[in-house]
C-alpha cells in the first residue's frame, strides 16, 4: 500500500540533508557527486524540475568562511604561528569543509524546493493534516 501523505517541510529537509529523496527519503537523491538524479528509483518521483544553481556554493561559503575566518583569527592572536603553519591548517580545513558540505547543502536546497512546490514541482499528494493545529469544535 503506498502512502498517500506528504511529509512535512522539517523531514523534506532533513532527507534532503541526507541526501536522500524528498518525497520517500528511501531513494538516493544524486547520481554523481552533485548531479541530481532524473526520478528517484524508489517512489518515481520526479526530481528533474530542481534549480538549485549556485545557491549550494554561496550557502558553503558563507558556513566555511565563518568557520575558518573566526578560527584563524583567534590562532593568530592566540599562538602568532608562521605564516607555514597556517597554510598547513586552514587550506585543508577550508577544501575538507566545502567539499563536505557541498551534497548536503544542494540536498536541502533540492528538497525545499521540492517541498515548496517551486520551479515545477507542482501538484503532488495532500499533506497529512497536523492533529494538534486543529480545533475542535
Amino acid at each position: 500500500m503506498e502512502n498517500t501523505c506528504e511529509p512535512t517541510l522539517a523531514t523534506a529537509l532533513l532527507r534532503g540533508a541526507t541526501c536522500r529523496c524528498p518525497a520517500c527519503g528511501e531513494g538516493p537523491l544524486f547520481r554523481k557527486f552533485l548531479k541530481v538524479k532524473d526520478r528517484c528509483d524508489a517512489c518515481g518521483e520526479d526530481l528533474h524540475h530542481h534549480r538549485a544553481d549556485d545557491m549550494p556554493a554561496y550557502i558553503v561559503m558563507s558556513i566555511v568562511g565563518h568557520i575558518v575566518i573566526g578560527l584563524l583569527l583567534w590562532v593568530e592572536t592566540s599562538f602568532a604561528p608562521s605564516i607555514w603553519i597556517h597554510i598547513a591548517l586552514w587550506v585543508p580545513l577550508t577544501l575538507g569543509l566545502s567539499l563536505g558540505l557541498l551534497q548536503p547543502v544542494k540536498g536541502t536546497i533540492v528538497a525545499l524546493q521540492w517541498a515548496l512546490r517551486m520551479h515545477g514541482f507542482g501538484a503532488r499528494r495532500t499533506r497529512a493534516p497536523a492533529n494538534n493545529l486543529q480545533r475542535v469544535a
